[in-house]
């Protein structure tokens, strides 16, 4: 349920804040006075399109809380999104004039898609021309799944019918294509061969091409350590033995000037150092040999590696991961060029469609009776006595992705007349009455705890308004329902009142909202039926309506 609505800087609005209430509330307000802004600040919130046309003139931008009792279905939305679940349930967005918007559930940042699921999971609006998308097919097919309450089959239904054609395009494209996908195959596992031959480890190229470079330069390598080991100890002025002699020099001389022992510290390790070299240099003269043979073993492999790299035209290195590139997309064209394989995938998926389409259609069946008997009595209600509605389900010759067939709402406007399309026999007020039927009858089926109509009693007037007003405030016992009306006997079945009225201060035109008592619901209603010149007539008028003494 809808608690409270804060707007800020929103077309003609400044600051608003209103706080609703359980049963049936009504919007009211002369024409122009802005009855439908409420609404428009409303579905910003809920993750309709935003402009910066709707920044209040001189503001920056636009900011619109709306704050809802959580239902069941928006409390399991919560935690599958991992958005924390308070005792409210706070929904804001901001817009700004360079058309940035910004959404947040309960503090989290979620995107518009996220927005808009969570908000049919709370409101339902009916629209003021919902009677002319009436007469579109996927309207009328909207509305009886609706009815039916088969909102998840529906969308089973769309996604099996998706896969189905996905894979039998690929059954096709293989069947018309099949030369050019031997072609490639063929060529990948030539390619794959050519490398696999030579039966590459992980790094190989990496690491002989480092023992090449050592061997081919082996005796440069022996020579430079050798010279090395006799400078430091072998010959007669050996470095080592240099640096021993200074040391015993400068350790005779701190006797007499103890600052020389920093400097005696620094060659005795530079002495160790030198020492610690000669070793490791008399070990890699040792270790290092000539291997001519393995040298041309090495520059043998290094060259039929070359040799299959410029083949692929590929770098050395890049042979084994290109050859698991070429092994995945391999594995993928058979799988795609399988026809045996794709065949009876394509018939697996057509049967998971059809079981799931067929038992849309058994819904569907189910709820096109119960919702015709339903809209034929409601019609009998609204001055259409005699009337009928019925709801024709013609099996397609193809299927398509919202099913087996194709809805079709028929009416007859009198007795003795078989019900034929709605475009065919339905005049404007005959629609717009035959569409609310519809709007508040489907509304008894769905989940959500708040309603909201937007001047769906447009094309109506007298008797038959004061049924849709007793009728929504029916609704109103079991669900919130809030309807913008321009119609007294509507209005005065509301259990709340809002009224809208337009102010100019200051050459600045805003749009106010205020809660009606029971005396300004009087006026308000005096003036829906009487216009500007009220009279006392027109008041008593209205007070009866209201019930009121």
């Amino acid at each position: 349920m809808l608690l409270s609505l804060h707007i800020r800087d929103f077309v003609l609005v400044d600051q608003l804040s209103l706080d609703f209430h359980a049963g049936f509330t009504v919007l009211t307000g002369e024409t122009g006075a802005g009855k439908s802004i409420l609404l428009d600040a409303l579905g910003l919130a809920l993750g309709a399109k935003g402009e910066a046309g709707m920044i209040r003139q001189g503001a920056d931008k636009t900011e619109i809380s709306a704050e809802f009792q959580p239902t069941p279905q928006s409390r399991d939305w919560l935690q599958t999104q991992s958005i924390d679940e308070e005792e409210t349930l706070i929904l804001r967005r901001t817009l700004d004039h360079s058309g940035r918007s910004k959404a947040f559930v309960n503090g989290s940042v979620v995107t518009l898609t996220q927005l808009r699921a969570l908000s049919e999971r709370l409101v339902d609006i009916h629209g003021q021309h919902a009677h002319q998308s009436l007469l579109k097919p996927e309207a009328q097919r909207a509305l009886l799944d609706e009815h039916a309450q088969q909102g998840m089959l529906v969308k089973q239904v769309a996604q099996h019918y998706q896969t189905w054609q996905r894979l039998a395009q690929q059954l096709q494209h293989a069947q018309e294509n099949a030369s050019q996908l031997r072609r490639e195959r063929e060529q990948l596992e030539w390619q794959i061969a050519q490398i696999s031959q030579l039966d590459l480890a992980e790094q190989e190229w990496e690491t002989i091409q480092l023992e090449q470079q050592r061997l081919a330069h082996a005796a440069q390598l022996l020579e430079a350590a050798t010279q090395a080991t006799a400078v430091l100890t072998e010959n007669d002025e050996a470095v080592i033995d240099q640096l021993q002699a200074l040391i015993q020099r400068l350790q005779q001389a701190s006797r007499y000037d103890n600052r020389l022992q920093a400097s005696i510290e620094l060659l005795e390790a530079a002495r160790i150092h030198a020492q610690e070299a000669s070793y490791a240099l008399t070990d890699y003269s040792q270790q290092t040999e000539l291997d001519p043979q393995r040298l041309v073993a090495l520059e043998q492999r290094m060259q039929a590696i070359y040799d299959c790299s410029r083949k692929l035209r590929l770098a050395p290195e890049t042979l084994l991961a290109q050859q698991a590139v070429w092994q995945t997309q391999l594995a993928a064209l058979h799988a795609s060029s399988d026809l045996d394989a794709l065949t009876q995938a394509v018939a697996a998926a057509e049967a998971t469609y059809r079981q799931h389409a067929q038992q849309l259609s058994q819904a569907r069946a189910t709820a096109a009776a119960t919702l015709a008997q339903a809209v034929t009595t409601a019609m009998q209600t609204l001055n259409l006595n005699g009337g009928q509605c019925a709801i024709h389900l013609a099996p397609r010759k193809e299927p398509a992705a919202h099913g087996l067939e194709d809805i079709e709402f028929l009416f007859a406007g009198h007795a003795g007349v078989a019900p034929r399309p709605l475009s065919k026999v339905a005049s404007g007020g005959e629609l717009a009455r035959i569409s609310l039927a519809l709007s508040v009858i489907t509304s008894e089926a769905t989940p959500v705890a708040t309603l909201i109509f937007d001047e769906v009693d447009s094309g109506i007037g007298g008797a038959v308004a004061e049924v849709v007003g007793q009728r929504l405030a029916q609704l109103g016992e079991v669900r919130q329902v809030l309807c913008v009306t321009h119609l007294a006997q509507v209005a005065a079945q509301g259990q709340h009142h809002f009224m809208v009225k337009k102010t100019t201060t200051d050459g600045q035109t805003r749009s106010q909202i205020q809660v009606l008592t029971r005396t300004e619901r009087v006026e308000e209603i005096a003036r829906m039926l009487g216009g500007v010149n009220i009279t006392p007539t027109t008041r008593q008028h209205a007070q009866e309506m209201l019930q009121i003494d």
